[in-house]
C-alpha cells in the first residue's frame, strides 16, 4: 500500500493530487495532436479533459494492484501545471509497476519528465517494495525512450505491430527496471 504525504518535492517542481482547477492546464496540453500522437485516446475537448480530471483527482494513493497514482507536476515558482505522472501497481503476486508520463510541449527539454519519473520509480521501490517497473511507450516515441534510459532503465522487448491503435499496427518497445539495480544505482551516486 502506498498513501504518499502530498505534495512531493523535487530537486524542481511539486508533484500534488489534480484540482478540478487544472480543467484548463490539462486541457491546454492534452487537447494537442502532438501530445497525444503517441497516446491510446484522441486529444482532449472540453468534455473529455473534464471527465479526465475527476478520474485524476481519484487517483491519489495506491491500495491493490491495479490502483494508479496520477500527479500533477506543477513548478513551484508559478504554480503552473506543466504535465502529469503516474505509478501503476500492476501485478501484487509479482510485485509489477509501471510507469508513464505527459508534458506540455513547451517545457520539453528540462529534464522535468526524467525528475517526476524518478519520483515514481522510487516511490514504487522504496513505497510499495516493488521488484519490476516498466515504461511501455510507442517506438516511434524517441524522446520518450531517452527519458526511460536517463533513468537507467534497460530496453527489454520491441513487439512488433502488437496493438491497433488510432486506425494503425503500431510497435511498442518495453524499458524495465528491477528494485535491485535501482538500490545499487542508488549506492553509486
Amino acid at each position: 500500500m502506498l498513501v504518499p504525504d502530498l505534495p512531493l518535492r523535487t530537486d524542481r517542481l511539486v508533484l500534488r493530487a489534480f484540482t478540478a482547477d487544472d480543467l484548463a492546464a490539462l486541457t491546454a496540453y492534452r487537447s494537442r495532436p502532438e501530445v497525444t500522437r503517441y497516446l491510446y485516446h484522441e486529444p482532449y475537448d472540453d468534455a473529455a479533459a473534464a471527465a479526465a480530471i475527476e478520474r485524476l483527482r481519484g487517483r491519489t494513493e495506491v491500495r491493490a494492484p491495479g490502483d494508479v497514482l496520477n500527479l500533477a507536476m506543477v513548478l513551484p515558482a508559478t504554480g503552473e501545471l506543466v504535465g502529469d505522472v503516474l505509478l501503476t501497481w500492476a501485478s501484487g503476486e509479482h510485485q509489477q509497476g509501471e510507469i508513464g508520463y505527459v508534458l506540455h510541449p513547451d517545457h520539453t527539454g528540462r529534464g522535468y519528465v526524467t525528475e517526476a519519473a524518478r519520483e515514481m520509480l522510487r516511490l514504487g521501490f522504496e513505497g510499495l517494495g516493488l521488484h519490476r517497473i516498466v515504461g511501455r511507450l510507442d517506438a516511434r516515441n524517441s524522446a520518450s525512450a531517452r527519458v526511460l534510459e536517463r533513468l537507467g532503465m534497460r530496453r527489454e522487448a520491441h513487439l512488433r505491430e502488437n496493438e491497433f491503435v488510432k486506425g494503425e499496427w503500431t510497435d511498442e518497445v518495453v524499458y524495465a527496471m528491477l528494485g535491485r539495480e535501482w538500490r545499487a544505482r542508488l549506492t553509486a551516486d
